[in-house]
Order: C-alpha cells, then structure tokens, then sequence
C-alpha cells in the first residue's frame, strides 16, 4: 500500500514538472532559429548578386559597397550552434552582426536611389524586391522564435516549473533584443520649414 501511494504520489509530481514541456519547446525554438537562421543566408546570398549589379554603376560610391561586403564577411563568419542559442554572449555577437549587415544593406539602397541609371535597371529592381522580401521573412522568422522563446522562458521561470528548470539547467534562452533601443524610442524632430535640395 505504500508503494502504491509512493507511485501515485511521484506520478502526480511528475505530472506538474513540466519536462516534457521544456523538451517541446526547446525542439521548437531549435526549429524556429533554423529558420531565422535560412533567412539569414538567404539575404547574405542575395549580396553578391546585388553588390555586382550596384558595381556596374562607374560613379557608385565604393565606400558604401565596401561596407556592405565587409559586413557580410563578418555576419558569415560567426560559427552558429544550438549552443548559441544558451549563450547570451555568442548571440549577441551573432544579433550585432547581422544588424551591422542590415545597416549596411539599408544605407546601400538608400544611395543607389540617387543613381537613375541603376534605378532603371531591371536587374538591380528585382534584386531590391527580392532584398525585400527576405527582409519580411526574417522578420516574420524572428517573431517565431521571439515567440517560441517566450513560452520557454515563461515555463523556466513559472512555479512548480522553474523547479525543473533548475534541476535540469534549462536556463532562459536569450531573445532578439534591438541594438539602438534609446535611438528609436526618442521621437525624431521634424523641421518643416528646412528647404528642399
């Protein structure tokens, strides 16, 4: 009779633990970073393609493409493993380098927009659109994994979970944080009376 209510009781236990829990969510925010992770690599692919569209353009500015190829050098180099997913440190070099790349990217299309001729160039279009839209998958893939970490991170820090949590090393995962918080909280000042060039 004692060992029946010895069962009962573990089994009850085991019940509210929440391990299974912590094992699905974590093959899930695996899964989710897989995808940021493609859609990463898809938009460092497009680079290439897009810098020697841009380098057709005889008067374009070789610093900001220098920029661009610099960035993408340095956002491909970092070794990615699921361990960086528990490493807050790693990720955050990960997140710093993609988001130079992004920068990057950014103030590209940005100045090729003052060359007409690469503007009508059909090639250089597409690859814009086609820059665009990996831009909206990844955003679309880091909301996943912003989502799938959450849940995580919720069950690792809930009681009776955080219990198991603690007894397994299942730390919080690190999530997407954005680099110039303070910058885009502040509200821009807006001059309507400057003239226009």
């Amino acid at each position: 009779m004692k060992r029946l209510f010895a069962l009962l009781t573990a089994a009850l236990l085991l019940t509210g633990c929440g391990y299974n829990d912590f094992q699905r969510l974590d093959e899930q925010s695996k899964a989710a970073w897989s995808e940021v992770l493609n859609q990463y690599q898809r938009r460092a692919d497009l680079v290439p393609n897009i810098v020697a569209t841009v380098k057709g353009e005889a008067s374009f500015e070789q610093d900001t493409l220098t920029k661009v190829i610099e960035a993408r050098a340095k956002a491909t180099s970092i070794q990615v493993t699921p361990a960086t997913l528990n490493d807050p440190a790693a990720f955050a070099k990960f997140q710093a380098a993609q988001g130079e790349l992004s920068g990057a990217l950014s103030r590209l299309m940005v100045v090729a927009e003052r060359y007409p001729t690469l503007q009508a160039n059909q090639g250089f279009r597409d690859l814009r659109v086609t820059l665009e839209g990996t831009e909206n998958r990844i955003t679309v893939a880091r909301n996943r994994y912003i989502q799938t970490v959450q849940e995580y991170n919720v069950l690792a820090r809930s009681f009776p979970t955080n219990l198991t949590a603690m007894a397994f090393s299942y730390a919080p995962k690190p999530v997407f944080s954005v680099q110039n918080e303070a910058q885009i909280t502040t509200s821009p000042a807006v001059d309507f009376s400057a003239s226009k060039p």
